[in-house]
């Protein structure tokens, strides 16, 4: 009995988070081995369901067994160090409470895919089986290839035997018992390794490669091979040197014989190893820049900034565009390392990082870590190791950065608070960055500065009733001018037959002489692709999406038709599908269209176009970036992406092809982001010594909004915008939660949707419930939508009211009358 009581009392059990959305932790039972080096924050295997193997993370060790199933046993610990941190754990958890998910959506989102394991099945031929006349001749074949290789995924089979689904192929040969079905674990974090050859320590004695080079004469090739390692190398005057070694890249590259230098290895004269290396390349501390100079205006910014950290933990900095407000960030962020704690600072979009790196490179070298999803796996990890292991204090970094392992953050910037792109919305967690940057702020004591030439409504709004301290920068840095506007009434144009397609005779004439005068124009439409739909001229039909409710995209590279909802997409057709008609029109521009229709009028001009099709790797944006910056490109036409902070100083004219399509989009923040993005845009104009020119095309140019614009006059547009927003109860006067139920029966969604808006006005009343209504486009991927609209007032118990809604939302999910029906629940919804 004692025995028993004592095997009972050291057994260990681990609570985990596994990265699926399931609203539990679930219990397994620690093996032996790892009782005592099992820790809160590390990565396990473990086995979930019948065959899926995950990472989870541990968040509590106990000794308890589960009550209501007998807990699987951990099948492997993957770090003795916590790769998670106590903070990090308990940020996940306010995310999950927060915004309404499982803490599973979280650890699947924070976590970067290289630190999670794969789990791949394979097969492997079965050693006891000998029955080869059951199979047929194919199967021979292909059991003979599993043989050779060892193992084969499912992928691998599929490929050899010509076929696109190889599961009926495997279903047979286990049947037949010819191979095994195994799962086997692929940790997916590859280190970068580096092969390199040294001189064997032996022969770093004069003598002994004095004898070595006498021998060497024999073969000529074996002796260009050893001078030219002690070229780059010089082995007896620093033996310090030959131990670090040489990449063999290096030596190959010489041209010497690569069969000799296998000789020569083979003969233990020369010695290869591997290094692992850092993917991020090593900044020469020589070439690194000093900070320059504030201006007066910027440092009494910097300086009101500091005496306003003081009061507050948060600061809102309101800088114009060009105001100089990355210098300012810049003496912060050394401040705060010479504090000794770290920094993250945020960038809405990679768009903007890769211009702001390159400046942030040249200040602090390789203490700075970069960290977005367009780096790798492998690069996202060693940042990730990199902040626990005290190599990476600074860190820039998109939305996904807030969930970095930080444990002594000093300050957090949030450059361009107004982003759209801090809000991530599928999958969930639907959480805002700047929201969890600043709880991470008050969580770990650090201080937070939002940045913005046109900072959001909310925002600006807490630093007016003093929530925050608010600085402003209101002058362009040096003699830098704010640009001069002008709006073209494209209505009028159009009646005196002034227009060439959709650019105003006007427009274009800037554009031209801008071109002739060798300086850059910038020409912006928020519509991607070359047309948002073709229609036939004799029946007025429409290319649609066959799963959703909307226009096919008409992309003129690759010709086809595209859904930017769903990524359907077809050839575009000759004919007309519903007549046979051949008179097919594109209708609207998208940037393509105005960069073939720019090319025509300009031929002579380089024009280069920024959208999310011409930046999908890696270092496009770089490679545009560095054509733009180089002159090499006269015209650059462009969506939203434009609008991210960038800094070209030889642009001095910016051209919005079509303003009013954002002015009137039905959203109650239609003006404050036409007001953003419009300026953004414009503020790209003109930021060296010339004053820049900007031109709106607009179908009526006495729109307030528009004259706001001009003026630059964003505490109108927030005056205006405050007291519509108190007058209709929007943010920031309430909280808003949308609920989007969908399902592939329209009216199963309805239904559905018209029960949970009665269970959730029967205790939150008609007045806090708006809906259900269909959205703008009412069918995506075939799933027919619904939405519902919460108002909670801040008076009211969010927690409880926030509870109150997850709980009907579940009451409905598990209802059998709607089995299929899917609900989004999207908190403080942008």
């Amino acid at each position: 009995m004692q025995d028993s009581a004592y095997q009972e009392e050291i057994t260990v059990f681990v609570d985990v988070i596994v990265p699926v959305s399931v609203p539990n932790l679930f219990t397994y039972r620690v093996p032996r081995e790892y009782a005592h080096s099992i820790r809160v924050g590390a990565r396990i295997i473990v086995q979930f369901g019948k065959s899926k193997v995950v990472t989870a993370v541990v968040a509590r060790v106990h000794n308890n067994p589960p009550l209501k199933y007998q807990a699987k046993y951990v099948l492997d610990l993957l770090d003795e160090v916590p790769l998670v941190t106590a903070s990090q754990l308990e940020l996940f958890n306010w995310i999950s409470e927060y915004y309404l998910c499982n803490v599973g959506d979280v650890l699947n989102v924070a976590l970067p895919s290289g630190l999670k394991i794969s789990s791949l099945s394979k097969v492997q031929y079965n050693p006891d089986f000998d029955y080869f006349d059951l199979l047929t001749d194919r199967e021979k074949e292909l059991v003979e290839e599993i043989k050779k290789q060892q193992s084969l995924t499912y992928d691998e089979l599929a490929r050899i035997a010509d076929v696109k689904n190889a599961y009926h192929i495997i279903k047979s040969l286990v049947g037949k018992r010819a191979i095994i079905v195994f799962e086997e674990v692929k940790d997916k974090y590859i280190p970068k390794i580096v092969r390199k050859i040294r001189l064997n320590s032996f022969y770093e004695e004069p003598e002994h490669l004095r004898i070595l080079v006498k021998e060497l004469e024999k073969t000529p090739k074996q002796l260009d091979v050893l001078l030219n390692y002690l070229r780059f190398v010089p082995a007896l005057r620093s033996p310090e040197l030959n131990h670090k070694g040489l990449e063999k890249s290096t030596l190959v590259k010489a041209e010497i014989s690569e069969s000799s230098l296998s000789t020569l290895l083979k003969n233990n004269v020369l010695e290869q190893f591997d290094v692992i290396i850092s993917r991020f390349e090593d900044i020469d501390e020589s070439t690194l820049q000093a900070q320059p100079e504030l201006s007066e205006i910027q440092q009494k910014a910097f300086e009101e900034i500091m005496t306003g950290f003081q009061e507050k933990d948060t600061i809102l900095l309101h800088g114009i565009t060009g105001s100089g407000k990355t210098e300012v960030y810049i003496r912060l962020i050394e401040q705060a390392l010479e504090s000794g704690t770290q920094v993250l600072y945020l960038l809405p979009e990679i768009a903007l990082t890769t211009q702001i790196v390159v400046r942030l490179r040249k200040v602090f070298g390789d203490k700075m870590g970069i960290y977005h999803s367009k780096f790798s796996d492998n690069e996202r990890v060693e940042v990730w190791k990199g902040i626990i292991e005290g190599k990476f204090q600074f860190v820039v970094g998109v939305r996904s950065a807030v969930f970095l392992p930080f444990d002594n953050l000093g300050l957090i910037i949030v450059d361009e608070e107004h982003e759209t792109s801090y809000k991530q919305y599928d999958p969930a967690p639907r959480y805002h960055a700047r929201d969890v940057a600043l709880v991470i702020g008050q969580k770990q004591g650090a201080k937070v500065l939002l940045g913005s030439a046109t900072p959001s409504i909310e925002s600006y709004y807490n630093a007016v009733t003093e929530r925050y301290r608010l600085v402003k920068l209101t002058q362009r840095f040096g003699n830098s001018q704010l640009p001069d506007f002008e709006l073209i009434d494209i209505k009028t144009a159009r009646k005196n037959k002034l227009m060439k397609g959709d650019f105003s005779g006007t427009m274009l004439d800037y554009i031209r002489a801008n071109f002739e005068k060798k300086e850059q124009t910038i020409v912006f439409q928020n519509r991607r692709g070359y047309s948002p739909y073709i229609q036939c001229e004799d029946c007025d039909t429409i290319a649609s999406c066959s799963n959703c409710d909307v226009s096919l995209t008409y992309h003129y590279n690759g010709q086809e038709l595209r859904c930017h909802y769903c990524g359907y997409h077809e050839p575009m057709p000759r004919t007309c599908t519903a007549c046979g008609s051949a008179k097919l029109r594109t209708r609207g521009y998208g940037t393509e269209k105005i960069e073939e229709e720019l090319q025509g009028i300009i031929p002579e001009a380089k024009i280069a176009r920024m959208d999310l099709d011409t930046t999908r790797t890696k270092t496009a944006f770089q490679t545009l970036i560095n054509e733009v910056e180089s002159g090499s490109v006269d015209i650059l036409v462009g969506t939203q992406m434009l609008s991210k902070g960038l800094d070209f100083e030889k642009v001095s004219l910016v051209c919005i092809f079509d303003s009013d399509r954002m002015i009137h989009f039905p959203d109650f923040r239609a003006s404050e982001r036409a007001f953003q993005m419009l300026s953004q845009v414009a503020g790209r104009a003109g930021r060296r010594e010339t004053q820049g020119k900007v031109l709106i095309q607009t179908n009526n140019p006495s729109q307030n909004i528009l004259h706001q614009i001009v003026q630059n006059d964003y505490d109108g547009l927030y005056q205006h915008e405050i007291k519509e927003r108190e007058g209709y109860h929007y943010p920031p006067f309430v909280r808003l939660v949308k609920l989007t139920l969908k399902h592939s029966d329209q009216n199963i969604a309805q239904k559905a949707a018209e029960d949970l808006a009665k269970k959730l006005n029967e205790k939150l009343s008609v007045q806090r419930v708006l809906g259900p209504e269909t959205p703008l486009v009412e069918r995506v991927r075939n799933q027919f939508l619904f939405e519902i609209m919460v108002k909670l007032e801040k008076a009211l118990n969010l927690k409880v009211a926030k509870s109150f809604i997850k709980e009907q939302v579940e009451i409905v999910s598990l209802a059998k009358e709607f089995k299929g029906i899917y609900i989004v629940i999207d908190v403080d919804c942008g």
